[in-house]
């Protein structure tokens, strides 16, 4: 019964982490601008919260 809530929780943390990483390399790589205001301050912290999100998600569903 536990296993649900940890299997989505893992999938969203997974799928929200990769897509922010995926969306902010290419954004990086086409030198657009990452957020409205950050500059490269931006940039960086837009890639650490995708990378964190996304070792979230494999943490949850290593715990399943």
């Amino acid at each position: 019964m536990e296993s649900t809530p940890a299997l989505f929780a893992g999938m969203v943390f997974a799928l929200f982490g990769a897509a922010l990483l995926v969306w902010a390399g290419a954004r990086t790589a086409g030198r657009a601008p990452v957020t409205q205001s950050g500059g490269l301050v931006g940039a960086a912290l837009t890639i650490l919260f995708g990378a964190v999100s996304l070792l979230a998600g494999v943490w949850c569903l290593a715990q399943v």
